[in-house]
Protein backbone atom coordinates (compact mmCIF):
# COMPACT_ATOMS: atom_id res chain seq x y z
CA UNK A 1 0.00 0.00 0.00
CA UNK A 2 1.64 3.10 -0.98
CA UNK A 3 2.37 5.86 2.34
CA UNK A 4 1.52 9.16 2.65
CA UNK A 5 4.83 10.60 1.41
CA UNK A 6 4.48 8.25 -2.01
CA UNK A 7 0.63 9.40 -2.59
CA UNK A 8 2.14 13.36 -2.07
CA UNK A 9 4.61 12.39 -4.24
CA UNK A 10 2.35 11.17 -7.06
CA UNK A 11 -0.11 13.54 -6.71
CA UNK A 12 3.02 16.65 -7.52
CA UNK A 13 3.80 14.40 -10.44
CA UNK A 14 0.04 14.63 -11.50
CA UNK A 15 0.40 18.52 -11.08
CA UNK A 16 3.16 18.39 -13.14
CA UNK A 17 1.38 16.51 -15.72
CA UNK A 18 -1.42 18.75 -15.94
CA UNK A 19 1.22 21.94 -16.35
CA UNK A 20 2.88 20.70 -19.14
CA UNK A 21 -0.57 19.72 -21.17
CA UNK A 22 -1.48 23.32 -20.55
CA UNK A 23 -5.11 22.68 -18.93
CA UNK A 24 -4.65 23.42 -15.51
CA UNK A 25 -6.86 26.23 -14.27
CA UNK A 26 -5.48 28.81 -16.32
CA UNK A 27 -6.67 26.86 -19.34
CA UNK A 28 -9.02 28.15 -21.77
CA UNK A 29 -12.60 29.63 -19.97
CA UNK A 30 -14.62 26.55 -21.16
CA UNK A 31 -12.80 24.37 -20.00
CA UNK A 32 -11.71 25.99 -16.86
CA UNK A 33 -15.71 26.98 -16.36
CA UNK A 34 -15.99 23.50 -16.94
CA UNK A 35 -13.90 22.50 -13.80
CA UNK A 36 -15.15 25.21 -11.37
CA UNK A 37 -18.46 23.76 -11.91
CA UNK A 38 -17.86 19.91 -11.77
CA UNK A 39 -15.80 20.15 -8.65
CA UNK A 40 -18.13 22.41 -6.92
CA UNK A 41 -20.87 19.63 -7.56
CA UNK A 42 -18.60 16.75 -6.75
CA UNK A 43 -16.68 18.36 -3.74
CA UNK A 44 -15.35 14.45 -2.57
CA UNK A 45 -13.54 13.80 -5.76
CA UNK A 46 -9.55 15.19 -6.24
CA UNK A 47 -9.52 18.20 -7.89
CA UNK A 48 -6.52 16.53 -9.73
CA UNK A 49 -8.37 13.72 -10.70
CA UNK A 50 -11.03 15.64 -11.81
CA UNK A 51 -8.70 17.95 -13.90
CA UNK A 52 -6.93 14.22 -15.49
CA UNK A 53 -10.07 12.84 -16.66
CA UNK A 54 -11.02 16.45 -18.08
CA UNK A 55 -7.94 16.63 -20.21
CA UNK A 56 -8.11 12.53 -21.72
CA UNK A 57 -12.00 13.44 -22.35
CA UNK A 58 -11.21 16.78 -23.94
CA UNK A 59 -8.20 15.00 -25.60
CA UNK A 60 -10.37 11.74 -27.06
CA UNK A 61 -13.35 13.96 -27.94
CA UNK A 62 -10.60 16.11 -30.06
CA UNK A 63 -9.51 13.17 -31.60
CA UNK A 64 -13.06 12.25 -32.54
CA UNK A 65 -15.20 10.57 -29.73
CA UNK A 66 -18.67 11.84 -30.37
CA UNK A 67 -20.89 11.52 -26.56
CA UNK A 68 -19.97 14.78 -24.83
CA UNK A 69 -22.78 14.39 -22.58
CA UNK A 70 -21.59 12.20 -19.45
CA UNK A 71 -18.39 11.40 -18.54
CA UNK A 72 -17.42 9.41 -15.55
CA UNK A 73 -14.50 8.92 -13.40
CA UNK A 74 -13.40 6.03 -10.89
CA UNK A 75 -10.98 6.84 -8.75
CA UNK A 76 -9.24 3.86 -7.45
CA UNK A 77 -6.45 5.26 -4.89
CA UNK A 78 -9.22 5.24 -2.88
CA UNK A 79 -10.55 2.36 -0.24
CA UNK A 80 -13.06 0.11 -1.58
CA UNK A 81 -16.45 1.34 1.15
CA UNK A 82 -15.90 5.00 0.25
CA UNK A 83 -17.74 5.86 -2.90
CA UNK A 84 -15.74 6.53 -5.71
CA UNK A 85 -17.39 6.62 -8.78
CA UNK A 86 -18.90 9.95 -10.13
CA UNK A 87 -21.26 10.12 -13.47
CA UNK A 88 -21.47 13.88 -14.79
CA UNK A 89 -24.14 15.09 -16.92
CA UNK A 90 -21.45 17.40 -19.07
CA UNK A 91 -23.98 19.67 -20.37
CA UNK A 92 -25.85 20.79 -17.04
CA UNK A 93 -22.39 20.34 -15.36
CA UNK A 94 -24.23 18.39 -12.78
CA UNK A 95 -23.33 15.67 -10.51
CA UNK A 96 -25.53 12.19 -11.47
CA UNK A 97 -24.53 9.72 -9.37
CA UNK A 98 -21.54 9.07 -6.84
CA UNK A 99 -21.36 5.19 -6.06
CA UNK A 100 -19.53 2.34 -4.74
CA UNK A 101 -17.59 0.11 -7.18
CA UNK A 102 -15.79 -3.06 -6.88
CA UNK A 103 -12.08 -3.52 -7.65
CA UNK A 104 -10.88 -6.94 -9.19
CA UNK A 105 -9.58 -9.77 -6.74
CA UNK A 106 -6.44 -9.28 -8.51
CA UNK A 107 -5.86 -5.64 -7.64
CA UNK A 108 -6.02 -6.15 -3.93
CA UNK A 109 -8.48 -6.50 -1.04
CA UNK A 110 -9.15 -2.98 1.11
CA UNK A 111 -7.86 -0.99 -1.52
CA UNK A 112 -6.91 -1.08 -5.64
CA UNK A 113 -2.91 -1.30 -6.08
CA UNK A 114 -2.41 -3.46 -8.79
CA UNK A 115 -3.77 -2.70 -12.54
CA UNK A 116 -3.25 -5.13 -16.07
CA UNK A 117 -4.26 -5.67 -19.30
CA UNK A 118 -4.01 -9.82 -19.38
CA UNK A 119 -6.35 -11.98 -19.53
CA UNK A 120 -6.09 -14.35 -15.79
CA UNK A 121 -5.11 -11.90 -13.46
CA UNK A 122 -8.76 -10.36 -12.16
CA UNK A 123 -7.20 -7.44 -12.07
CA UNK A 124 -8.62 -4.25 -12.77
CA UNK A 125 -7.74 -1.56 -15.84
CA UNK A 126 -6.31 1.96 -15.73
CA UNK A 127 -7.32 4.75 -18.24
CA UNK A 128 -9.98 5.86 -20.43
CA UNK A 129 -12.77 3.44 -21.53
CA UNK A 130 -16.13 3.95 -24.17
CA UNK A 131 -18.75 2.36 -22.62
CA UNK A 132 -20.66 0.47 -24.87
CA UNK A 133 -24.07 -1.67 -25.31
CA UNK A 134 -25.83 -3.77 -23.09
CA UNK A 135 -26.58 -7.56 -22.66
CA UNK A 136 -27.58 -10.05 -20.01
CA UNK A 137 -24.62 -12.17 -19.00
CA UNK A 138 -24.01 -14.08 -16.08
CA UNK A 139 -23.64 -11.11 -14.10
CA UNK A 140 -27.08 -9.71 -15.49
CA UNK A 141 -27.49 -6.15 -16.57
CA UNK A 142 -24.48 -5.57 -18.13
CA UNK A 143 -22.58 -2.80 -19.75
CA UNK A 144 -19.38 -3.66 -22.14
CA UNK A 145 -16.59 -1.25 -21.69
CA UNK A 146 -14.30 -0.57 -25.17
CA UNK A 147 -10.86 0.52 -23.53
CA UNK A 148 -9.11 3.00 -25.75
CA UNK A 149 -5.34 2.74 -24.39
CA UNK A 150 -2.93 0.22 -26.04
CA UNK A 151 -1.41 -1.58 -23.85
CA UNK A 152 -3.31 -0.39 -21.01
CA UNK A 153 -6.97 -1.48 -21.03
CA UNK A 154 -7.54 -2.04 -24.64
CA UNK A 155 -8.21 -5.93 -24.14
CA UNK A 156 -10.83 -5.29 -21.79
CA UNK A 157 -13.78 -6.49 -24.36
CA UNK A 158 -11.40 -9.91 -24.55
CA UNK A 159 -11.22 -9.99 -21.25
CA UNK A 160 -14.81 -9.26 -20.47
CA UNK A 161 -14.51 -6.36 -18.50
CA UNK A 162 -17.65 -5.08 -17.80
CA UNK A 163 -19.95 -2.99 -15.84
CA UNK A 164 -22.25 -4.91 -13.43
CA UNK A 165 -24.26 -5.15 -10.86
CA UNK A 166 -22.92 -7.55 -7.57
CA UNK A 167 -25.09 -8.70 -4.28
CA UNK A 168 -21.43 -7.91 -2.23
CA UNK A 169 -20.99 -4.22 -3.45
CA UNK A 170 -23.56 -2.20 -0.62
CA UNK A 171 -23.04 -0.45 2.48
CA UNK A 172 -23.67 -3.36 4.59
CA UNK A 173 -21.45 -5.67 3.16
CA UNK A 174 -19.10 -2.99 3.67
CA UNK A 175 -19.88 -2.50 7.37
CA UNK A 176 -19.90 -6.56 8.06
CA UNK A 177 -15.97 -7.29 6.17
CA UNK A 178 -14.71 -3.70 5.82
CA UNK A 179 -14.42 -3.67 2.26
CA UNK A 180 -16.80 -4.49 -0.64
CA UNK A 181 -16.42 -7.95 -2.57
CA UNK A 182 -14.01 -8.05 -5.62
CA UNK A 183 -15.15 -8.92 -9.36
CA UNK A 184 -13.19 -10.69 -11.72
CA UNK A 185 -11.73 -7.11 -12.69
CA UNK A 186 -15.12 -5.55 -13.67
CA UNK A 187 -16.30 -2.30 -12.13
CA UNK A 188 -19.18 -3.66 -10.62
CA UNK A 189 -22.21 -1.35 -8.77
CA UNK A 190 -24.54 -2.37 -5.99
CA UNK A 191 -27.58 -3.74 -7.56
CA UNK A 192 -29.84 -1.29 -6.58
CA UNK A 193 -28.24 1.70 -8.55
CA UNK A 194 -26.79 -0.39 -11.18
CA UNK A 195 -29.65 -0.12 -14.39
CA UNK A 196 -30.47 3.31 -14.05
CA UNK A 197 -26.74 4.04 -14.04
CA UNK A 198 -25.74 1.69 -17.27
CA UNK A 199 -28.50 3.10 -19.08
CA UNK A 200 -27.54 6.64 -18.25
CA UNK A 201 -23.74 6.29 -19.74
CA UNK A 202 -23.90 3.26 -22.17
CA UNK A 203 -23.42 3.48 -25.69
CA UNK A 204 -20.71 6.04 -26.38
CA UNK A 205 -19.74 8.18 -23.18
CA UNK A 206 -16.49 8.26 -21.78
CA UNK A 207 -15.19 6.53 -18.60
CA UNK A 208 -11.81 7.18 -17.06
CA UNK A 209 -10.46 5.23 -14.56
CA UNK A 210 -7.50 6.52 -12.62
CA UNK A 211 -4.61 5.80 -10.16
CA UNK A 212 -1.55 7.51 -8.88
CA UNK A 213 0.13 4.79 -11.58
CA UNK A 214 3.17 6.97 -13.00
CA UNK A 215 4.17 4.89 -15.90
CA UNK A 216 0.57 5.10 -17.13
CA UNK A 217 0.17 8.55 -16.28
CA UNK A 218 3.44 9.70 -18.05
CA UNK A 219 2.51 7.53 -20.94
CA UNK A 220 -0.96 7.89 -21.94
CA UNK A 221 -1.88 8.98 -25.24
CA UNK A 222 -5.22 11.17 -23.56
CA UNK A 223 -2.80 13.27 -21.45
CA UNK A 224 0.21 15.60 -21.41
CA UNK A 225 -0.94 17.67 -24.17
CA UNK A 226 -2.99 14.69 -25.88
CA UNK A 227 0.04 13.12 -26.77
CA UNK A 228 1.77 11.12 -24.08
CA UNK A 229 5.43 11.58 -23.37
CA UNK A 230 7.14 8.56 -21.24
CA UNK A 231 10.37 10.23 -21.11
CA UNK A 232 9.09 12.65 -17.49
CA UNK A 233 10.16 10.95 -14.18
CA UNK A 234 8.72 11.73 -10.84
CA UNK A 235 10.13 14.69 -8.92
Amino acid sequence: MLSRIDHTVILLSCVAILLASGLTIAAGPTLQTSFQQLEAAAPDLNPVVLELALEAAECAWKSGERRRDILSVIDYSLPSVTPRLWVFDMDSKTLIYKELVAHGVGSGEFSATRFSNQSGTKQSSLGLFRTGTTYFGQNGYSLKLHGLEKGVNHKALDRTIVMHGAWYVNENFGKKYGRMGRSWGCPALDPKVAKPLIDTIKEGTLLFVYYPDLDWLNSSEFLRGCGGDSSTTSP
